[in-house]
């Protein structure tokens, strides 16, 4: 019996459902790199993408990585991915769907000769939780992770390559994950992780363009002291001090269109309700789509905190953890994608990406392409995160009639 497109969304949802259950917290959704939970998501998509007729492995990084090799001898080849990874308690589709309908398309191209090979890619780590460095597993496939990001630590003290070591893997193997030179394009599809194409009914988005980003970590360095016998004008409180900056980060992202500044992450020490803080820290992430912007912003940001600190006889370190230009997406597949849209009847309109993806790393040397599915609600990192099977279909549908349009478009070249 063939499968319509109502049961192949129904088993998407239900297999992003069943990944959703491999969790270091009972309860909820938390799945970091390289964590043990990620060894039951690695079975789990073997599984499928062996079922469905693909040679898998797991690179270095914790890739995992199904290929459908073309029957053209020396054939490019396109890549479609996502992650596997989570933020805390975070919701089912982040990432994972992007994944779970790459297998799908594979599943449906089953006989069908293509000009090219298809590549599904799981990342092993997009969202820069566990190590407060995001894209490990893009980064990995480009090639770029240095000696000294393979040695960062997590809370527990534990390196980036011991990590790698610690689940199985071998780092020295670090090179044989980055992606061979046939590769020729990259297909991400995402959840929106907004609320545009749900207002405007839109159930797809072509990106255009992902918004460049900066994170940072502030420390307010005060002098922790009893909280009684520490009269108000003699503290030097750090937590007042970037309570104070905190304020003044959205006021002034409020004041600049398309800017967002967010503090969403505070350490306090001693951390005890009757001690002044001594010591606060705290991450900032800064976006928007001019650099010239952004990075204004970010400067405006760390004068503030300056300012703020000496107020209070406070000390002021920044750091930058990431500097992550915009990045425009490839024009040619970007049209090719709204056209393949359209022509199968579905609403969408073209945006730029408010969040980092995966795609932001691969576009700058390999044309990428990213669709949107609208969010209900608009929301995202969040247990209520969801997804619609009318909107699966969608971009189902629109997948197909890509790749049939690259087909064409390899067939034109020679590769047939």
């Amino acid at each position: 019996m063939p499968v319509t497109n109502k049961d192949r969304a129904t088993s998407i949802i239900a297999r992003c459902r069943k990944i959703a259950a491999c969790t270091e917290v009972p309860g909820e959704i938390t799945r970091r790199f390289l964590t043990r939970p990620m060894h039951d998501v690695h079975t789990l998509f073997r599984k499928w993408m062996e079922a469905a007729g693909m040679a898998v492995h797991v690179d270095a990084i914790g890739n995992i990585r199904g290929l459908l090799q073309s029957h053209v001898r020396n054939a490019p080849r396109i890549i479609i991915g996502s992650h596997l990874d989570t933020v805390p308690n975070a919701g089912a589709f982040d990432g994972i769907l992007g994944v779970v309908l790459g297998i799908a398309v594979i599943e449906e191209l089953q006989g069908r000769q293509l000009p090219f090979s298809v590549e599904v890619i799981g990342f092993s780590e997009e969202e820069g939780v566990r190590f407060s460095k995001p894209f490990l597993g893009s980064l990995a496939v480009m090639g770029r992770l240095n000696e000294e990001t393979l040695q960062r630590k997590d809370q527990d003290g534990v390196s980036i390559v011991d990590a790698i070591a610690n689940y199985g893997l071998d780092p020295t193997h670090l090179p044989d994950a980055v992606l061979s030179e046939d590769v020729f394009a990259y297909l991400e599809f995402h959840i929106e992780q907004g609320p545009i194409l749900e207002t405007e009914e839109a159930p797809l988005g072509i990106v255009e363009a992902l918004v460049g980003q900066t994170r940072m970590q502030f420390i307010f360095d005060g002098q922790a002291n009893h909280a009684g016998t520490t009269p108000m004008h003699l503290r030097h409180d750090a937590m007042a001090a970037a309570a104070k900056w905190i304020v003044a980060v959205e006021e002034y992202a409020l004041s600049h269109e398309g800017l967002v500044a967010t503090v969403g992450k505070l350490e306090v020490s001693p951390g005890a309700g009757n001690v002044i803080a001594g010591r606060v820290k705290a991450s900032l992430d800064v976006r928007h789509a001019q650099d010239k912007t952004r990075h204004a912003a970010v400067t405006a940001l760390i004068d503030s905190a300056t300012s703020t600190a000496a107020e209070r006889g406070i000390k002021i370190t920044t750091h930058i953890e990431l500097e992550q230009p915009a990045v425009p997406l490839d024009p040619h597949l970007t049209t090719l994608l709204h056209i393949a849209a359209a022509k199968t009847g579905f609403p969408n309109r073209r945006m730029t990406s408010g969040a980092g993806h995966d795609a932001m790393i691969l576009a700058p040397t390999i044309p990428s392409a990213m669709l949107f599915l609208r969010s209900p609600r608009g929301l995202s990192h969040h247990p209520d995160e969801a997804v619609l099977p009318q909107d699966i279909e969608a971009a189902f549908a629109t997948a197909m009639e890509f790749l049939a349009q690259l087909s064409d478009d390899k067939t034109k070249d020679g590769h047939a």
